[in-house]
């Protein structure tokens, strides 16, 4: 493994570095911050046609798609409504953490239409920004991502443009045309009417010739079923999870479907590789990371953790293997994922930190094993976190003043994997061993 997978894994800022391209049989990844050439697409591209593509997936309908647009004029939904909100969901917004009735002063606008500008400037020439000015970069993902701008960002952050290639190249069209597993396929089909409640996904009834009524294909289902079919033919050791459909579905909201595959593409094999594994060793590994985070920044709940035996793999599994997209409330997720996209996984970690401390909030041990008597209060609390408390600038704030260091995640990593070698090394001595006097004791033939 390269130092800037290492760095990467351990949840460490991972430098941008020149990447090149690929050719349409073999596909390459970048780390998770690459330095893309904006001319990719067209040297002369202006902000409008930048944005074409996406903006579609990511504006609710409105026809600027600015930030402030997308506020105005929106029907929230409501408990009962058959109406999407302003993110196309069904029924009110997912979780409803966030108040529906934001306002916006004139200087609020003036802010986020020059938010707005200052990206697709940073945009255009986003391979000398990632190479000359990454931390402006990473503070501007931490202020939020404008939500006309996040899916083109997201785009390039992953670095879902470099995999994609040129718009001719053909790759996704190729993945797609191969007959793929069918195993894998099945399992697909399965899990396709289980995501999100929302209008991508959802049949709507309409009038047909004969005057009756029909449902109509959701746009979002042959593409959630063609994104991850295409995954499981281009990595078919990994294949399939059922974790990584809410995360292609997630990306799917924001962006047209041949972009989406790419980022899902970035997410599975670089951010998260090894998560969707046969065993999944690496999200045990990064369990045991986050339970020694835990021990540095809240002792207290650590101490109450180990004396009830609460494993972390039964509570930040989901967590981590659905990027937190089943988690939180929606524009705290989209503000995580900002900061995601752009620093690596570290930012899970310290999000995983933050619900943990949120969902036992007590102060001391003493009162938290008041509070939290056995294992199933406390398991039942990180499962099942308040959404009221999981508010998007209290959980950011927590995110960002964490005291952890990039040093703090690179020893943990490097500790926990040093701690698992030498445990399957004496797994390996042992049963060896045993071999060894099994054969010695089997009696000579006669």
């Amino acid at each position: 493994m390269s130092k800037s997978d290492k760095l990467a894994r351990a949840g460490g800022d991972c430098e941008p570095k020149q990447s090149q391209g690929k050719d349409c049989g073999t596909v390459q990844t970048p780390p998770p911050t690459v330095s893309i050439s904006f001319a990719a697409d067209n040297n002369n591209a202006d902000s409008n046609s930048l944005l074409d593509d996406f903006g579609s997936k990511d504006d609710g309908g409105e026809g600027s798609g600015s930030e402030f647009s997308s506020r105005v004029g929106d029907n929230e939904g409501s408990e009962i409504s058959t109406v999407p909100d302003k993110y196309g969901f069904l029924g009110g917004q997912q979780y409803k953490a966030y108040p529906d009735n934001k306002k916006l002063d004139p200087r609020s606008i003036s802010q986020l239409l020059n938010r707005e500008k200052k990206w697709m400037e940073m945009i255009r020439q986003w391979d000398l920004n990632m190479q000359k000015n990454y931390k402006k970069v990473r503070s501007r993902c931490r202020k939020g991502i404008p939500r006309k701008i996040r899916p083109l960002a997201w785009h390039y952050l992953c670095g879902g443009q470099l995999l994609m290639g040129k718009p001719d190249t053909g790759c996704y069209a190729e993945f797609l045309s191969r007959e793929g597993d069918p195993k894998y396929l099945a399992d697909i089909q399965k899990d396709i009417d289980r995501q999100f409640f929302h209008e991508m996904f959802l049949s709507r009834e309409t009038s047909s010739t004969t005057g009756g009524e029909e449902d109509k294909p959701p746009p979002g289902k042959q593409a959630l079923v063609n994104i991850l079919k295409a995954y499981s033919v281009v990595n078919p050791v990994v294949g399939y999870c059922q974790a990584q459909a809410p995360i292609a579905a997630f990306l799917l909201m924001h962006m047209p479907e041949e972009h989406a595959f790419w980022c899902l593409f970035s997410i599975c094999d670089k951010y998260l590789r090894g998560y969707y594994s046969p065993g999944m060793e690496m999200i045990q590994l990064d369990g045991d990371i986050l339970f020694n985070l835990l021990k540095k920044v809240s002792p207290h709940i650590h101490k109450l953790l180990t004396k009830q035996q609460v494993d972390p793999i039964m509570y930040m599994t989901e967590w981590f293997l659905c990027a937190f997209v089943r988690t939180l409330p929606w524009e705290t997720l989209l503000r995580v994922w900002d900061m995601f996209l752009c620093e690596g996984v570290k930012i899970f970690f310290k999000a995983a930190l933050v619900v943990i401390r949120m969902s036992l909030p007590c102060k001391t041990y003493a009162k938290l094993k008041k509070e939290f008597p056995t294992m199933y209060e406390t398991l039942q609390a990180l499962r099942h976190p308040s959404q009221q408390l999981l508010e998007e600038e209290i959980v950011v704030e927590q995110i960002l003043n964490l005291n952890l260091t990039v040093e703090d995640f690179q020893h943990e990593h490097q500790r926990q994997t040093l701690k698992r070698k030498k445990k399957q090394q004496l797994k390996q001595n042992a049963a060896s061993q045993h071999k060894t006097q099994g054969t010695n004791n089997v009696e000579p033939p006669r």
